[in-house]
């Protein structure tokens, strides 16, 4: 069943529509003023305004066409006493507030029809899938090959993880990309560093034609310690620059012993950055990086020449962008003065290789907002050439985690923290605050360690979720890690509680029964804002936004935990009451672990 605010929608909107209005001032909204009402429509003060007529005489007359129709479109299917057989019940009241403003009630069993609704749909809880499904890809992660995951890789792997996550449940078919950074100088500097320490390696002599050892000769440790020192040497030593120069053309031209050794530093990252990715709950379709599209980028150059798009400035193939609505643009360079390819070529290639080979409808890449003047130019280079097709190419900007200071955050000695080491910061974290809840319950090592890490987790994704992608924020674990407050692991515990009162409630013999219409506004309120879910749910999907998610789970685990003090479950006497709330139990139970896993969030069994 729709929620809620979206059939009365389109009530109010065929009503504005019938007296000669536009449609769009039957938008009704969830009130502001709760205790007041409901929902509120706001429409007869413009349409009024518009025919300077009076508001309050339009919406009186809106509120009799609204009402004339209402029993048709919201029939009350279950009376269960006397008063509600009249026939002339309303599904909801409707007054007027102030200058015009339509104030809306739901009838008690109208709200009870909403969520018996979303009950009898456990798969999807009364979130319908998208009209209109598309294939998707969705780039993300991004991390760069001969380096450890740091902090400021967290923000792209864990917003791509969830709206690929959210697209998939609304039906869209996702291929999910981590676009890894593995082409390009820095190979030709780790190659000419290691050639220094260790040039008896087959991969150096050019006449070698055996087998390369399957094992790499370096760690990833040692590419963290070889690549900072090697980058440092070739902004300052010219014979160094012109040797790694010479090695990255040489890579690129497929002399064996470097691709060899460059796929030896492919392997370990890689190896490396699937741990970090699984101890988080994410993982990706495809790991095509830059180095997949070096063999399409020759043949991409001569197209785009030949379209006669392109141009020669100071030496290097360009595309100007510049127009009078942007007369600032700067151009996208093809092909640099020197013969080389840049990172804007390659993502053309990109651009292309996602329309050609997925048929992509849609292309999301979830990268830095210091980005956006980068993919500004690529998506309208690709416009401009044709390369984007039919598919819509969108870049996804997400602002900056930062520590206490203000500043990105770092380790306390001023450097990067690597990720794998924040993650051993939350989980130790995580140790330390259930151990205050293990007084009387104590939990088994093993035990610890599990719900630990999902707490962890729990830490950092929704820290990071819970804003705006847009924003910058401050990543305060003290904070973030609290059991109760707008947090993650505040709603592991209220989801947890739940399931433990459902567990008792088994072992007692008891059992959810039918939903029946509420005798508290705190039973109210739990309806009310469940029946949200799909509104929300559509929100988050169309502006590609999961804090709205984080907020909807805080304030349903909020509505509970207060229904939970008010209404006594296992001590209610009445056997269809305490059936129908252990209903709604059960009910809130399974929308918080719903949203926290399209967050990518885990529920333990207990805490």
């Amino acid at each position: 069943m729709e929620p809620a605010r979206r059939q009365l929608t389109r009530l109010f909107s065929d009503v504005f529509t019938a007296k000669g209005f536009d449609a769009k001032l039957g938008s009704v909204s969830v009130s502001d003023r709760p205790d007041l009402a409901q929902f509120q429509c706001n429409g007869a003060l413009a349409g009024a305004k518009s025919l300077k007529r009076n508001p309050r005489e339009l919406a009186t007359e809106i509120i009799g066409a609204v009402e004339a129709l209402a029993s048709q479109r919201f029939p009350l299917n279950d009376r269960p006493n006397d008063q509600l057989k009249d026939a002339t019940a309303k599904p909801f009241t409707l007054s007027i507030a102030g200058p015009g403003f339509i104030n809306i009630v739901l009838h008690d069993e109208l709200l009870v029809q909403f969520v018996r609704g979303q009950a009898a749909d456990k798969a999807r809880l009364g979130c319908e899938p998208t009209a209109s499904p598309r294939t998707v890809v969705i780039d993300y992660g991004g991390p760069n090959v001969a380096k450890g995951m740091h902090v400021g890789h967290l923000r792209s792997s864990i917003i791509g993880d969830s709206i690929v996550r959210i697209y998939r449940f609304m039906g869209d078919k996702v291929i999910g990309d981590n676009h890894v950074g593995d082409w390009g100088t820095q190979m030709g500097m780790l190659i000419c560093q290691l050639r220094e320490k260790q040039p008896q390696l087959p991969y150096f002599d050019p006449g070698f034609s055996g087998t390369y050892p399957s094992e790499s000769p370096v760690t990833l440790p040692d590419l963290e310690v070889m690549y900072p020192a090697a980058s440092k040497r070739y902004e300052t030593d010219e014979t160094f620059k012109a040797e790694v120069l010479r090695a990255t053309d040489e890579l690129q031209s497929g002399r064996r012993g470097y691709k060899a050794l460059w796929q030896h530093f492919v392997n370990v990252t890689v190896s490396d950055l699937t741990r970090d990715y699984e101890k988080l709950g994410i993982k990706f379709d495809y790991w095509l990086g830059e180095s997949f599209y070096e063999e399409r980028m020759p043949a991409l150059v001569e197209r785009l020449k030949a379209s006669g798009l392109t141009e020669m400035s100071e030496g290097a193939l360009i595309i100007p962008l510049a127009n009078e609505q942007e007369p600032e643009m700067p151009p996208l360079i093809l092909v640099k003065s020197g013969g080389g390819f840049l990172y804007h070529t390659s993502d053309l290639a990109t651009c292309e290789y996602r329309v050609e080979h997925f048929k992509a409808d849609l292309a999301l890449a979830v990268v830095d907002a210091r980005q956006t003047m980068h993919f500004k130019q690529v998506f309208k280079a690709a416009r401009l050439t044709g390369l984007t097709g039919k598919c819509e190419f969108v870049h996804l900007p997400f602002g900056t985690m930062n520590g206490t200071d203000g500043k990105p955050f770092k380790t306390r000695a001023g450097g990067v923290l690597k990720l794998k080491d924040l993650i051993q910061m939350v989980n130790d974290e995580a140790k330390k605050r259930l151990g205050e809840l293990a007084v009387d319950r104590p939990y088994s090592p093993e035990e610890l360690e599990e719900i630990a890490s999902k707490v962890g987790v729990a830490t950092l994704k929704y820290a990071d979720l819970k804003h705006n992608r847009s924003a910058d924020y401050v990543f305060d674990l003290e904070k973030f890690a609290k059991f109760e407050g707008h947090t993650g692991p505040y709603l592991l515990y209220a989801t947890v509680r739940i399931k433990s009162i459902l567990r008792k409630a088994l072992s007692q013999g008891l059992s959810a029964g039918k939903i029946i219409a509420p005798t508290r506004e705190s039973e109210r309120r739990l309806m009310l804002e469940m029946q949200r879910l799909a509104d929300v749910l559509t929100m988050t999907y169309n502006e590609r936004e999961p804090h709205h998610l984080c907020e909807y789970g805080f304030n349903v685990s909020q509505a509970f935990n207060t229904f939970y003090t008010d209404c006594h479950i296992l001590r209610e006497t009445d056997p269809d009451r305490q059936a129908s709330w252990l209903a709604l139990a059960t009910l809130a139970h399974d929308h918080l672990e719903f949203a926290l896993g399209l967050l990518g969030i885990s529920v333990p069994d207990r805490m």
